[in-house]
């Protein structure tokens, strides 16, 4: 890994794109990086596009803005490929990951980002066979650890384990969990 590395993620309010952002950066504390993860809001309500972000680096971090050049793009809710400019900023050695059930080619198209790696997942189902409701939070990890080993996934499930063993018991984290790892089985690359 270079040595900063910034992600940008692209959501909607109440999907759970903070948390992700969050739940990566406190995995790669806890394996000894240095970390910053914060959301950008527009009008607060759920339904609303947000912009959240992680970064992480072995070295401090004395950057405190939004990211404008990421290095990876997550995109959370994919009906934001039709309003929003997912891909910009993102350079021709980038990585734009999608949950989608679109192919590689028609993400390409949609964002007219032809240079570099572009993945998809279907995030949405994932979840919904999984955990039973709409929440592709959790997966959308599983595909950027699949992409890109920011972490080994043992320290996600671990960070997953101590966020929400507590807040929403033994069950259904251990489904967060089986999401992640199906994410990480099912993305695919182009």
């Amino acid at each position: 890994m270079k040595d900063l590395l910034e992600i940008r993620w692209h959501g909607r309010g109440g999907q759970g794109a903070k948390t992700a952002a969050q739940l990566l950066a406190e995995s790669a504390l806890d394996t000894g990086k240095f970390i910053q993860a914060f959301p950008e809001y527009g009008p607060e309500r759920a339904g609303a596009p947000i912009r959240a972000y992680t970064r992480v680096s072995d070295r401090e971090i004395n950057i405190h803005s939004p990211v404008t050049n990421p290095d990876i793009v997550v995109v959370v809710d994919p009906t934001l490929l039709e309003t929003v400019d997912v891909a910009d900023g993102l350079d021709e050695s980038g990585i734009l990951i999608v949950n989608t059930t679109e192919t590689v080619d028609s993400v390409r198209r949609k964002t007219k980002y032809k240079k570099g790696k572009v993945a998809t997942c279907d995030a949405t189902k994932i979840s919904l066979e999984t955990l039973g409701i709409p929440m592709p939070n959790t997966p959308m990890l599983g595909a950027l650890l699949k992409i890109k080993a920011v972490v080994p996934i043992e320290a996600l499930e671990k960070e997953v384990q101590k966020k929400f063993l507590k807040k929403i018991g033994e069950e259904k984290t251990q489904l967060n969990i089986k999401a992640i790892k199906r994410a990480f089985k099912e993305t695919k690359t182009g």
